[in-house]
């Protein structure tokens, strides 16, 4: 589907959320690169975020060469490679040579590149480790990650005028920040923690911290939006485009699947424990949301579209997902695993 003649930030705020829901999402992708040569933006200085969404199209596509290609240009198109939002796109090369294969060294040689970044734009932590994912390295980004952690804690040990070694992090007393700028250091644990799950990695001080930081993240989202948790669930696929979508969006639902699950069903344990039956979650689509929000000249992020969204879900045949399952009938989450050896844990974490 073309996009318009002149494409705003706005239109690309847009794309972001739509374009692999259209029909012909690589079609996009090549508009965007056109309007980049032709000058059809209309901020000039949106070439390089163009040109790096249609990367990321490509590339979910399987077209990567394609992909490399909108990349390299992205590059070219941000003023510098010290611009901040260029290292996404740096970090999307990486992702897209591993796929590719046989230019492993030059995606490696990007990615360090990009590593002082961990400590400094909260948004590298996710897009480095997803890098480094996608080359079979996770074991990398654990130790970068890890690192990274010690060097922002032993920052502001140091800044307090404590001995960073007389701090150790789960003892380490640490704002979380508001819940729509959490700080670089949320999202090193955040990440660190998935990355240490994905590799059976035991839980540790650090992963104790993470898991503070986020029940503190939540509290603070609870006590702003004054409401009770919107019960919307989110099947993997759909959290993790949401997430791309709408990072914001974090401290309503967790910063990965498995917070997001663990966050419902503690809220359901608790419901029941009240005496409350006829439980259920809502399961949600980010078309979905987006439509709905665009229906309603609203915004996706405004908890009340969420609300009304959740409500108007309620009613359709087929949303609501009844909870508890039985202990050893399939999970309410889709994972295909047993609710005893999925989600029912989660309530005691």
């Amino acid at each position: 589907m073309p996009t318009r003649d002149v494409i705003t930030s706005a239109d690309l705020d847009e794309l972001r959320r739509s374009a692999l829901g259209t029909a012909n999402p690589l079609g996009v992708a090549a508009d965007l690169a056109d309007a980049v040569e032709q000058g059809r933006l209309a901020e000039p200085e949106d070439a390089g975020d163009a040109l790096t969404l249609a990367a990321e199209i490509a590339e979910i596509r399987g077209r990567l060469d394609t992909a490399l290609r909108y990349a390299d240009r992205a590059l070219e198109a941000y003023p510098s490679v010290e611009d901040a939002r260029a290292g996404f796109a740096r970090a999307l090369r990486a992702r897209i040579l591993f796929r590719a294969g046989g230019r492993e060294d030059e995606a490696m040689a990007d990615l360090t590149a990009l590593r002082q970044l961990l400590i400094e734009q909260p948004e590298a932590p996710a897009y480095v480790s997803a890098a480094l994912d996608a080359g079979g390295l996770s074991v990398i980004a654990e130790e970068w990650l890890s690192e990274a952690v010690d060097a922002v804690l032993g920052r502001r040990a140091t800044a307090a005028g404590a001995p960073t070694e007389a701090v150790p992090a789960a003892e380490a007393t640490v704002e979380v920040g508001p819940p729509e700028a959490p700080g670089v250091l949320f999202f090193l644990l955040q990440q660190r923690h998935r990355v240490r799950r994905d590799l059976n990695l035991p839980h540790d001080r650090q992963d104790d911290l993470a898991d503070r930081l986020e029940a503190q993240l939540v509290r603070r989202a609870e006590q702003r939006q004054g409401t009770e948790p919107d019960l919307l669930f989110w099947p993997r696929a759909e959290f993790d485009r949401l997430l791309a979508e709408q990072a914001e969006l974090t401290g309503a639902y967790g910063p990965d699947w498995d917070a997001h699950r663990g966050r419902l069903e503690r809220h359901l344990v608790q419901q029941a424990n009240t005496g409350r039956t006829g439980l259920s979650v809502v399961s949600a689509s980010v078309d979905g949301l987006n439509g709905y929000a665009s229906r309603h000249n609203g915004d996706p992020t405004d908890p009340e579209i969420r609300t009304r969204y959740v409500r108007d879900l309620a009613t359709r045949p087929g949303a609501q997902i009844s909870w508890p399952p039985e202990r050893n009938d399939a999970c309410w989450c889709g994972s295909g695993l047993k609710y005893k050896k999925c989600c029912l844990p989660r309530s005691r974490s």
